[in-house]
């Protein structure tokens, strides 16, 4: 069975939409598109080499009937709303890990679904206030292992996470998050 890594840029605030450029993806009116960019850290090519090695098939979970970009590119279960069954299927042949890179939509339904084996965490020292978030309202609770963390020279800290199960039933965070989520009060203007 091959394992499922999550490699997803963050901010402080835990944000990770448009780490990349400015327009890509301005949702909600989001105007920090490219905020991982300036961020020049020997930590993140260290990480890179490491999962990064040999040919790789890049597939792609997509509704669009277009044709893909890249030769070795094939379509995984997105057309008829099966995407959590399609990955699922994927990951029961042999082969090397399958890496997700981004895609808030995506993981969010990976998540939910129990799909994701580990989680590699580029954080940066910013803190942008808004923005897509990697564990958004209605993603199960559980608990996380550090397996290996690393700080750059530029303070981006590489953490590798394993999900180790849910929170214990009893457990006071347990119980919290059965319970609605509160909504955030209004801050004072001054």
């Amino acid at each position: 069975m091959r394992k499922l890594i999550a490699i997803t840029q963050l901010s402080l605030d835990g944000v990770m939409q448009a780490p990349g450029g400015p327009d890509e993806d301005r949702d909600s009116g989001f105007t920090h598109g490219g905020w991982f960019m300036g961020f020049n850290d020997d930590a993140v090519p260290k990480a890179m080499d490491k999962l990064i090695s040999g040919k790789a098939v890049k597939y792609v979970v997509t509704s669009k009937d277009k044709g893909l970009d890249w030769k070795t590119s094939v379509r995984v279960g997105a057309k008829s709303g099966k995407v959590a069954e399609g990955v699922r299927k994927l990951k029961a042949t042999k082969g090397p890990p399958l890496h997700v890179w981004g895609s808030s939509e995506l993981l969010q339904t990976l998540i939910k679904a129990g799909l994701v084996d580990e989680y590699q965490f580029w954080t940066v020292p910013v803190v942008l206030g808004y923005g897509k978030r990697l564990f958004e309202a209605g993603v199960p609770p559980q608990k996380l292992k550090l397996v290996d963390g690393k700080i750059g020279t530029g303070g981006v800290v590489v953490s590798t996470y394993r999900p180790v199960g849910p929170l214990p039933e009893g457990s006071n965070a347990s119980a919290k998050a059965k319970r609605a989520r509160p909504k955030r009060r209004p801050t004072a203007k001054g």
